[in-house]
Order: C-alpha cells, then sequence, then structure tokens
C-alpha cells in the first residue's frame, strides 16, 4: 500500500465521532514504536515531520523511513509537514513525495495568512496533495514554534468560515485553549467547547485539528525526574478533555510531548539501572517500547481509533 493523503481518514473520522493521531517522528526507533501501535491496533496512522525533526534528520532520511514502515505494515499512512513556514517549504516536501502538508500563516494577518495558504492550496491540490492550515494562535514552545501568552488568539467562529472558503484548504488547526509543550496549564485545564461547537456547526462535515494535545502524564514526568529529569510542574490537556473534542468534528489530534516523555523517562530509568551498559540498541530498544505502549494507550483510550483502519 503506498503513502496516503487524510482524505477519506477524516471522512471517517468525522462520521464515526473519533479522531486520528498524528504522532511526530525524529528517528527510527520512535517511527518504529508508532507504528508497532498502530499494527496491533489496526488504526490508521499520520506520521508528521517539523522543522525540528527536518533539521535533525532530513526530510530525506525520515520519509526513506516512513515509506519502510509503509511497505513493512500495510497500514494506511499519511506522510505530513508539521508547521510548514513558508510555501518553499511545502513546496518541497510535496514535490518530495510527502501526502499532506501543513501551511502555518497563523501569524501573518488574516488577509495574508489566506493568500499564502490559497497559494499552497492550489499547488497541492494539483498534484493530488491535501493541505492543513492554522487560524489563530497557540502559546507555547515546541520546536520552531514560540508564541508567548499574551499572543495567542482563540480562533473567530466567523473568520474560520471565511478562512476555509476563500482558501479551499482541506483541514483546519483551530486554537482553543492548547498550547504546545510540556506546560500547557498553570492552573485548572480548560479548553473552550463552546467555541469549538459553534465552529463545527458553522463548517458541518469540515475536519477540525487540534495541535498542543499531548497530555503530559503525571507518571511520566515523575519518572523523568526521578532519573535526573527536571520538568516539574508540567500539566497537559487531560484525556477526557480530548476525546470530548474527538466527537464534535476534531479528526486530527497532534501528539508529541507525550511520546518525548514517555521515551526519555525510559531511557533515563534504563541507564540509571544499567552503568555499565553503552551500547545504543539496549536504551533506545526499551524507550521504542515506551512509544508503542503511549500509542497504543491514545489509540484506544483517547483517539477511538481503533480497528478503524
Amino acid at each position: 500500500m503506498p503513502l496516503v493523503t487524510s482524505k477519506e481518514m477524516f471522512k471517517k473520522a468525522y462520521e464515526g465521532k473519533y479522531a486520528i493521531g498524528a504522532f511526530n517522528v525524529n528517528n527510527m526507533e520512535i517511527i518504529q514504536g508508532i507504528v508497532e501501535a498502530a499494527q496491533e491496533e489496526k488504526a490508521p496512522l499520520i506520521l508528521q515531520v517539523s522543522a525540528g525533526a527536518r533539521k535533525y534528520a532530513k526530510p530525506l532520511y525520515l520519509k526513506k523511513l516512513v515509506e519502510a514502515a509503509v511497505h513493512d505494515s500495510g497500514l494506511p499512512i499519511v506522510l505530513h509537514l508539521d508547521h510548514g513556514e513558508s510555501f518553499e517549504i511545502c513546496k518541497s516536501c510535496i514535490d518530495d513525495g510527502f501526502t499532506s502538508v501543513m501551511i502555518d500563516g497563523s501569524k501573518y494577518p488574516f488577509e495574508e495568512n489566506i493568500e499564502l495558504t490559497k497559494r499552497v492550496v492550489d499547488y497541492a491540490h494539483e498534484r493530488g496533495v491535501v493541505v492543513e492550515a492554522e487560524l489563530g494562535r497557540l502559546a507555547g514552545i515546541e520546536d520552531a514554534v514560540k508564541v508567548s501568552e499574551q499572543d495567542a488568539l482563540f480562533t473567530d467562529p466567523d473568520e474560520a468560515v471565511e478562512f476555509v472558503e476563500r482558501t479551499g484548504v482541506d483541514s483546519l488547526a483551530i486554537a482553543i485553549g492548547t498550547s504546545h509543550g510540556a506546560y500547557k496549564f498553570k492552573g485548572e485545564p480548560k479548553l473552550d467547547f463552546e467555541r469549538l461547537e459553534k465552529i463545527s456547526n458553522m463548517l458541518p462535515g469540515f475536519p477540525i485539528v487540534l495541535h498542543g494535545a499531548s497530555s503530559v502524564p503525571s507518571e511520566f514526568v515523575e519518572l523523568c525526574n526521578k532519573y535526573g529529569g527536571q520538568i516539574p510542574g508540567a500539566q497537559g490537556v487531560p484525556e477526557s478533555m480530548l476525546r470530548k473534542a474527538a466527537e464534535m468534528g476534531v479528526c486530527k489530534i497532534n501528539i508529541d510531548t507525550d511520546l518525548r516523555l514517555a521515551m526519555t523517562a525510559s531511557v533515563r530509568k534504563y541507564l540509571a539501572e544499567n552503568p555499565s551498559h553503552f551500547d545504543p540498541r539496549q536504551y533506545l530498544g526499551p524507550g521504542r517500547d515506551a512509544i508503542k505502549q503511549m500509542v497504543i494507550h491514545k489509540m484506544r483510550n483517547v483517539l477511538g481509533c481503533s480497528g478503524k483502519a
């Protein structure tokens, strides 16, 4: 089975009131852990590449690893560019065989965002590639995305409708209170479900995307800290909120921080307990297993996409 686009995936997800997991990939072990989980759960899958991943591993290496995963698993897999910051980056990924790209023009004024997004949409659609865009901005820090709380703006429902109509974009990432990184909330976690419901009602059948949607499980934060980590007070989006969002038109949920936490906690624990070991396979193997178990948990308990491949 070749790489696929998300079009049919999102249609089924919207109708079935579940979401597809979009997991960020950076190396072989992360890809293997995610794909093994999807195989076990018989779940559709989006593997996405961020600016940081492109810089770290180079797009060609990641693409070939994802192609190997498709060949090995036989699963429907989307290869997605996460937070493409320019037309040129999106074009390059489209030309390299990505089946989905995100153009992030959320930092620009509304009209400029529309103009940039429409340009990417026109180029992508001519080549059978789907496009995600973003309207509204998420606070937090993750890879090249740095937005202060003061600059974070929730998505305006009327603007969302106009944006989709004028750009022809295939899915839209909105801001309703999630944020990038491990420190998403200082107080009580809260998402603007009223805003999400309004946008979903005004764009019936249209796929909504949630970025910054890791839950930052406390047990993994504690495990990291127990073995030398220093990430106190990290807090994510409660899984019950994400499950609710998936039932309200959110068809794609981005997860990155939770994978990092799972792998890092496992590697820290292994090295602390086995100080004489220095073979990377010895500690990256358990790290890969931790990724797999985290993704299985997400697919079963948050996304609701198990058995939907």
